[in-house]
């Protein structure tokens, strides 16, 4: 096997083969399939069934040939070719073999415990050990985290003789006149000098390192995410102040990580989804500011940014500084914007910029792999240069060739910007209708649900046009990577299902600028006397209610997956009917964060989950709850390897970056508590307890005997 660089994409598909169902039949002379077609075709059906099991056993021999490489070769098959160059699997490998994992999970968890970039790499890191940047490159090979090796030993304070003075390249005395230098004192980039810390770089309780043998590892696990001409939101008209997030609420700005020149480089604060402080900014602001770059301002509907020299770094937190005229000032740390009187914009203003977050959920510009487009669907675009400028717009030219026969019951309306729609959403759905309302892969829309009218609430409705239609013909609708602001969603009448995915209902509906919510107690979702049935996959929500007959309707269904359910406090209700009641539905919860309480009919499965308020199901004698934390004092159905441990969260603010997660000083009960080994709740198939296992195996055994290494998370 050829070792290859860490750099090499692989691709893991298995090979595609075309199956001809009559391929063997069109082998045989004419005169036997005219007689087939005379009795019936009862040949053609066998020779059907055989070619499609010689289309398995093609299959398994061209897989067979690919399982011989690297590149190509099934994840189950990477620790045997592993194994032929002395490849030491990663801890965790054997629950890779368990059974019962959900789809994808297996080979995902496969990918966490042997990627394929580290097998493939044995050889030439073994060449390479002991030396800085193979260190960093082990961590993206084995955690998929970008990092920045450190000899600790080098920021020792150490005596030196005055008279064989020498430059050293050592950690030196603090420079009070340095401000660059003080910025950046304790961090992964610190260039003073420290005294020896006795505590190693390793140890589990509180970590050191500062000595002659330290090595440190700083990793960064949350990801920089893109947003593309997007609306900066207006917190004050009177001042011209702004905030880079269109729901204006603080958000800090990150680097746009670029890659490393070389192999040998150290990784700097350009290579890593790093927090742009204000003195990074000031000190290099035609680094981070321009359009490619980590963020860039455009104003009045002008396509060229604001030149570089209108910009002035501030410490915008109380909005006390006032900028110059033309002066325009910025706060990275909290990404709020600030015009000065006479330079105020008069048509708005537009960001280019990056946040920070530890996975692909909720509304965002990232890739959407498990979409899939309907081949008779009908797309209907909205946005600049498309036929259609609104959404209502689109969706009435939908109902219009429904209705007239020119198109088919599925209809896409696809938003091709990641700009703000401000209109009211009504969609009245006939009944065998499939309505797909979703964002163009590379934007995020915003649609913002606005006070239209003073007398009722103005959510985004869905409602079924007819009452009597039959189970199959019920409408059904799917948003699809977007961010729901303002209002919640209302859904009535006999309805399908309604699908939520890859997409924010803002919990609270909108933010204050402390990531407070606005409406703590408002729902995101109200399921109003309706048959549909909930899908929330890889999105984040506030509250749903439901309201319902107890008596004469069967209960909805409601399905929670890799998302979660926000009440704004662990205290209000995440799901419940009005007035605190149980909401007649079943649930089912897998790999879910639920913030708040749930009341609820039944809960059919329960796995791999949180919930950090009460649950209380009215039928316990249905369902299951398997590997997850639920308090003490809920009443549940029979549990298997539950715990009543309570979780501790880095943030359980919507709109900070470390939103939903794990605290690393979370009971371990909760870090390793799911059935693979994985971390409970909406992070679970990121597997970062395999990964931090795997890089800590990897760090020992790539570092020279007697040194102090030890792994420092920076997010």
């Amino acid at each position: 096997m050829a070792a290859h660089s860490a750099e090499a994409q692989f691709d893991t598909a298995a090979p595609a083969t075309s199956r001809e169902p009559d391929g063997l039949a069109a082998l045989l002379p004419r005169w036997h399939l005219l007689r087939d077609a005379e009795e019936g075709e009862p040949l053609r059906a066998l020779l059907a069934v055989i070619a499609e099991q010689l289309d398995r056993v093609r299959d398994g021999v061209e897989q067979g040939y690919e399982d011989l490489f690297v590149e190509t070769a099934a994840p189950w098959v990477l620790p045997y070719l592993g194994d032929l160059v002395g490849y030491r699997t990663l801890p965790g490998y054997e629950r890779v073999l368990t059974t019962g994992l959900h789809d994808g999970g297996r080979d995902a968890l496969a990918e966490a415990v042997a990627p394929r970039a580290d097998v493939a790499a044995t050889v030439a890191n073994r060449r390479r050990k002991g030396t800085l940047h193979l260190l960093e490159e082990i961590s993206e090979q084995v955690a998929d985290h970008p990092a920045r090796a450190v000899e600790l030993s080098r920021l020792v304070a150490a005596n030196q003789s005055v008279k064989l003075y020498r430059d050293t390249g050592r950690g030196r005395l603090l420079d009070l006149r340095d401000g660059s230098a003080l910025a950046l004192q304790g961090g992964p980039f610190d260039t003073t000098a420290r005294t020896v810390d006795v505590r190693r770089a390793n140890s589990p309780r509180r970590q050191g390192g500062w000595s002659p043998a330290g090595v440190a590892l700083f990793v960064w696990r949350l990801k920089a995410y893109s947003l593309t001409s997007s609306p900066a939101y207006c917190i004050d008209r009177a001042r011209n102040l702004y905030t880079f997030s269109i729901l204006g609420n603080d958000s800090p700005l990150v680097t746009k990580p670029v890659p490393e020149p070389s192999p040998t480089h150290i990784a700097t604060v350009d290579n890593v989804p790093a927090f742009i402080t204000r003195r990074l900014l000031h000190d290099r602001l035609l680094d981070y500011y321009g359009p490619g770059k980590s963020f860039v301002i455009r104003r009045d509907g002008e396509d060229k940014p604001v030149p570089p020299s209108d910009i002035v770094v501030a410490d915008l937190s109380d909005w006390r500084y006032r900028p110059g005229r033309g002066q325009i000032a910025v706060d990275p740390e909290l990404g709020r914007i600030a015009f000065g009187s006479r330079s105020a914009p008069r048509q708005g203003v537009w960001v280019d910029h990056h946040y920070a977050y530890g996975a692909d959920m909720g509304g965002g510009e990232y890739q959407r792999p498990d979409r899939v487009d309907r081949p008779d669907a009908t797309f209907y675009r909205v946005g600049p240069g498309q036929p259609y400028r609104q959404i209502m717009d689109a969706y009435r030219a939908w109902q219009h060739d429904r209705r007239a026969g020119r198109t088919g019951p599925d209809g896409i309306i696809e938003i091709t910007h990641s700009g703000a729609s401000q209109e009211q959403l009504d969609f009245d759905l006939d009944p065998g209708d499939r309505l797909e309302l979703r964002a163009a892969e590379g934007t995020r829309p915003v649609i913002r649900l606005l006070d239209w009218y003073s007398n009722r609430p103005d959510a985004l409705n869905v409602r079924a046009v007819q009452e009597d239609c039959a189970p199959h013909e019920r409408p059904r609708i799917v948003l699809d990577g977007l961010l729901v602001a303002g209002r919640g969603i209302n859904v009535t009448g006999p309805m399908g299902a309604v699908v939520v995915r890859h997409s924010t209902l803002v919990p609270g509906w909108s933010l204050e600028p402390r990531c407070e919510p606005h409406s703590p107690e408002e729902p995101s979702i109200v399921l109003d006397r309706t048959t549909a049935c909930l899908q929330i996959e890889h999105s984040i929500l506030g509250t749903i209610e439901v309201i319902g007959d107890e008596v004469s309707e069967d209960p909805l269904d409601i399905h929670l997956s890799d998302s979660i359910l926000d009440a704004t406090g662990h205290d209000r209700e995440a799901l419940s009917a009005p007035d605190c009641r149980l909401a007649h539905a079943v649930l089912h919860v897998h790999r879910t964060t639920v913030i708040g309480e749930v009341h609820t009919h039944a809960v059919e499965i329960a796995e791999n989950s949180v919930f950090t308020g009460r649950l209380q199901v009215a039928r316990r004698g249905i369902g299951c709850l398997r590997y997850s934390a639920v308090p003490a004092g809920s009443r549940t159905p029979r549990r298997h390897r539950c715990t009543d441990v309570r979780p501790l969260f880095a943030s359980v603010r919507y709109g900070t970056p470390w939103y939903g997660q794990l605290a690393d000083r979370c009971p371990e009960e909760i870090r390793r508590g799911a059935d693979d080994g994985a971390e409970l709740g909406a992070f679970h198939d990121l597997y970062r307890p395999q990964r931090e296992d795997g890089l800590r195996a990897r760090l020992a055994e790539y570092t020279p005997a007697g040194t102090d290494a030890g792994i420092f998370f920076v997010t």
